[in-house]
């Protein structure tokens, strides 16, 4: 396979542009946040760069003060940052805060099927009765595990387990391999059936993630290394000669969309050489969409299950967005790791 060939100070140099970018956005505590300061604490492992952590520090400090919100399936994503600080620091109100949030997706989330989270948001507003998303798989699946494992926890780690396997078996395709946005338990459908790039980017980036936490003779490794596997094979034939994939991945007529593309890039980078020429893609693709001001661009808004392929086009892609931000220093630390032959745990 070819040998990735980059400029190592180029993307050190993408890495600073778009954490200071990230600080210069404000963040409630929920996923946008949640998002940007996971792609913060792989910058972090990565670099080895203390102030990269200390703007996490201070703003996770200060949203503390007047204890958690109402939590939700997609609030819980803050607890990668508080994960992360609790490694570094040792400091116990970190993890006293992410174990209430275990706590919560425990005792409290709703559940569907055989223990399915129901997505769920900070908002009165949006209810999805037994809907399944795959934005569950990075949000609150490999937290239960990342959490699992630290605590040495084995009812958050199977419980984080039982999350990718749920996720599977209602959104992956059999015949394409890729997976669905979403699942509608009560309606016994996908909805509208779209394969949508930055879902795909949360199954295999947490599925690539999970790998480095689960030993190889659990069941459940062979099981997502086969879901990740195959999905990752169908996905390099869908990349765009930019280094990028469509929003709706089998559409060539739907924009490039960077955080999907950087979390789908990230995952392949993870298999080691085997995808090299087209993560080379990638890092060219990725790199051309950050500006000088280090902001993320091409970057879909947040999006619900759409009613068709004509809602996932229509999303806008104007704005700097936390998930942008986050994904985008993923991958591009993955990079750095690379350089390094080695694929750790990260944060």
């Amino acid at each position: 396979m070819p040998k990735l060939v980059f400029d190592e100070q180029e993307i050190r140099s993408a890495i600073d542009r778009v954490v200071e970018r990230t600080y210069r956005m404000d963040f409630s505590w929920d996923w946008p946040g949640g998002v940007a300061f996971y792609g913060v604490c792989e910058a972090y492992a990565a670099t080895g760069k203390e102030e990269y952590l200390n703007g996490l520090k201070a703003w996770v400090d200060e949203n503390m003060e007047d204890g958690l919100p109402k939590l939700s399936v997609n609030g819980v994503s803050i607890g990668h940052a508080l994960l992360t600080l609790y490694e570094v620091t040792r400091d116990e109100k970190y993890l006293a805060t992410a174990t209430e949030m275990a706590e919560y997706l425990t005792h409290e989330a709703e559940r569907f099927g055989d223990g399915i989270f129901q997505h769920t948001v900070n908002s009165e507003s949006y209810n999805f009765p037994e809907q399944a998303w795959v934005d569950t798989m990075f949000m609150a699946g490999y937290f239960l595990l990342r959490i699992g494992a630290l605590l040495n926890r084995e009812d958050y780690f199977e419980d984080g387990l039982k999350q990718y396997h749920g996720h599977e078996n209602v959104l992956q395709d059999p015949v394409t391999n890729l997976y669905y946005h979403g699942w509608d338990n009560l309606a016994q459908n996908h909805m509208s059936g779209i394969y949508w790039a930055r879902g795909n980017s949360w199954a295999a980036l947490t599925m690539a993630r999970a790998l480095q936490l689960i030993p190889v003779t659990h069941p459940s490794f062979m099981i997502i290394d086969g879901s990740l596997r195959d999905q990752l094979s169908t996905l390099v034939r869908l990349q765009d000669d930019s280094g990028l994939w469509h929003t709706v991945l089998t559409d060539p007529s739907a924009p490039l969309e960077t955080s999907g593309s950087a979390g789908i890039a990230a995952a392949l980078l993870t298999r080691g050489r085997l995808y090299n020429k087209y993560t080379q893609k990638s890092i060219n693709g990725i790199l051309s969409q950050i500006t000088a001001d280090g902001t993320v661009t091409g970057v879909s808004a947040g999006t619900a299950v759409m009613k068709d392929a004509d809602g996932y086009k229509g999303v806008p892609d104007k704005r700097i967005q936390g998930w942008g931000q986050g994904l985008a220093l993923v991958f591009l630390a993955e990079v750095l790791n690379s350089t390094q032959n080695r694929f750790g745990n990260g944060c």
